[in-house]
C-alpha cells in the first residue's frame, strides 16, 4: 500500500518479519522512490528467507545440524558475521540478550505468529533453563559452524529487524536518497529530514492505543522499543510476553516497555533493536549500570505508575498527556 497525498512524500506500507513495515521517502520523484522501496523490500525478503528461525531458511538448517550434533558447512559470511556480532552483545549484556534460547521460545509458543494461553510447567521450564544454551557454545572455523551444546537453538528475532534497518540504510545511501524514514514494527531509523524539519516519531503507550510521547529523530539516529504489549497472552490474570529471561525461563514481568534512542553509528539499527532487551530484563537496581555498560545514553522505561529515563532522553521527548506527571512517578537517572 502506498500514499502520495503530499507530492514530496512517498509512503508505502508492507508486512515483513511478521510485522508492519513503513517506508517514507521525501523529496524524490515517484519512480526513484518506488525503485528504492522495491530494493529495500527485496532485501527484507532475502533476510526473512535467510534468518527466519522457524520456517525453512539458512538459520533453520543450522539449528537442525546443531540439534543432531553435526557441523553446518558452507555457512554464508553474512550469517557468521551476524552470529559473531550477536555473541558480543550476549557477552556485553551478561547473557540477558541470548539468541540461543529457541527451545524456550518454542515452549512458550512465541515462535508462531499466533499463540494461545498456556499453563507453564515449572519443571519443564527448569529443565530447559538448565540446558544453558548460549552463543558462546558455537565453534566457528572458516565457513563451518558447530555447537558443543545440541540444545542451542538460535532465534534472531531480537536482532534481525535492527540488522534489516542497517541494510535499508545502506540501500538508501546507495540510491542517493537524502531523506527517508524506515519503520520496522517500532524500530525506526531516520535519514536526513522531512522537509525543513527533523522526522518526528511517536513512542507507543504500552497500555493504550495511541502514542504516549513524541520526539524528533535526527539524521542517522535510530529508536527501538521492546514491550510486553507486542506479543503476549494472559492466563489466570497474568500477562506473559515474548521477552523471555534466559536465567528464569519465564517472560520478564513488571516492565511495560523500554525505549532506547541510539546515536549515529555503523550499526545503529542493530543497536536500536538489541539494546532494549537487556534493559527490559534487568532488575531495577541494575538498569543504570547495564545502560552504562552498553553505552545507552537515552532510554525510557515505563512501568505501572512509574516512568524512568535518562536526563538526555528527558531533554528530547515530549509527553502528549499534560497530566502524565500526576499519574506516574517520574525518575531521572544518570
Amino acid at each position: 500500500m502506498q500514499s502520495c497525498s503530499d507530492k514530496s512524500l512517498y509512503q508505502s506500507k508492507h508486512y515483513v518479519f511478521g510485522t508492519i513495515v513503513d517506508i517514507s521517502i521525501y523529496g524524490e520523484n515517484e519512480k526513484t522512490a518506488e525503485d528504492t522501496t522495491k530494493a529495500i523490500l527485496d532485501e527484507f525478503t532475502r533476510l526473512h528467507n535467510s534468518l527466519h528461525a522457524w520456517k525453512k531458511s539458512d538459520l533453520t538448517n543450522l539449528n537442525d545440524a546443531i540439534s543432531k550434533n553435526k557441523s553446518y558447512k558452507n555457512a554464508s559470511a553474512e550469517l557468521i558475521e551476524i552470529l559473531k556480532n550477536a555473541k558480543s552483545f550476549e557477552d556485553d549484556s551478561n547473557h540477558l540478550f541470548n539468541p540461543a534460547i529457541g527451545e524456550l521460545i518454542e515452549y512458550w509458543g512465541f515462535h508462531q505468529d499466533e499463540f494461545n494461553a498456556m499453563h507453564p510447567d515449572q519443571s519443564k521450564i527448569k529443565t530447559l533453563v538448565e540446558k544453558s544454551p548460549s552463543l558462546d557454545q558455537l565453534r566457528i572455523s572458516g565457513s563451518t559452524i558447530k555447537s558443543i551444546n545440541p540444545h542451542v537453538k538460535i532465534d534472531l528475532g531480537g536482532y534481525a529487524k535492527g540488522y534489516a534497518l542497517d541494510r535499508a540504510n545502506k540501500i538508501l545511501h546507495d540510491h542517493h536518497i537524502k531523506n527517508a524514514l524506515i519503520n520496522i514494527g517500532g524500530n525506526i531509523i531516520a535519514v536526513g529530514q522531512h522537509g525543513n524539519k527533523s522526522w518526528r516519531v511517536g513512542i507507543q503507550d504500552p497500555r493504550g492505543a495511541q502514542a504516549i510521547a513524541k520526539l524528533d529523530l535526527p539524521d542517522g539516529w535510530a529508536i527501538g522499543t521492546s514491550g510486553d504489549y507486542q506479543r503476549y497472552f494472559i492466563n489466570d490474570g497474568v500477562r506473559y510476553c515474548h521477552l523471555i529471561n534466559p536465567f528464569t525461563g519465564y517472560p520478564a514481568q513488571g516492565v511495560y516497555s523500554v525505549t532506547v534512542l541510539i546515536e549515529p553509528s555503523q550499526n545503529v539499527g542493530t543497536l536500536s533493536d538489541v539494546l532494549s532487551k537487556p534493559l527490559f530484563m534487568s532488575k531495577k537496581e541494575d538498569r543504570p549500570m547495564m545502560a552504562q555498560k552498553l553505552n545507552i545514553h537515552h532510554y525510557l522505561i515505563i512501568e505501572d505508575k512509574r516512568i524512568s529515563m535518562t536526563q538526555k532522553m528527558a531533554d528530547k521527548i515530549q509527553f502528549l498527556d499534560p497530566s502524565i506527571q500526576k499519574k506516574n512517578q517520574i525518575e531521572i537517572t544518570l
